[in-house]
């Protein structure tokens, strides 16, 4: 006996799958933590050591590292990708499609 499975196409932000306020501001958030993350993995970085470097407890680290982004604003994290080396570049051009949308791209 064969079931169908309902399959729904996601439409790229699993926050609005999901049906959640805010849904384009969390999942700019997560990629920003995402890109962080990579960054103390990548250079081994205990959470107490990142903590210093970012200027923060390393309970926050922690709860960073685990994607609880609550007490976290975009200009927070917009900061710490600047600690940590790299540039934030934020550019306005006209929609492509039929809603403007907000994208973080590497």
């Amino acid at each position: 006996m064969t079931q169908d499975i309902n399959v729904t196409t996601s439409s790229g932000n699993v926050f609005a799958d999901l049906g959640l306020p805010d849904s384009e501001e969390l999942l700019i958030k997560a990629q920003l933590a995402q890109n962080i993350n990579a960054y103390i993995t990548a250079n081994k970085m205990t959470q107490e050591s990142a903590a210093k470097l970012l200027g923060i407890d390393q309970p926050k680290i922690s709860a960073l590292m685990r994607g609880k982004l609550t007490g976290f604003s975009l200009e927070r994290l917009f900061k710490f990708i600047n600690i940590i080396g790299s540039d934030v570049k934020i550019t306005i051009q006209p929609k492509s499609g039929d809603n403007a949308r907000t994208t973080v791209c590497y």
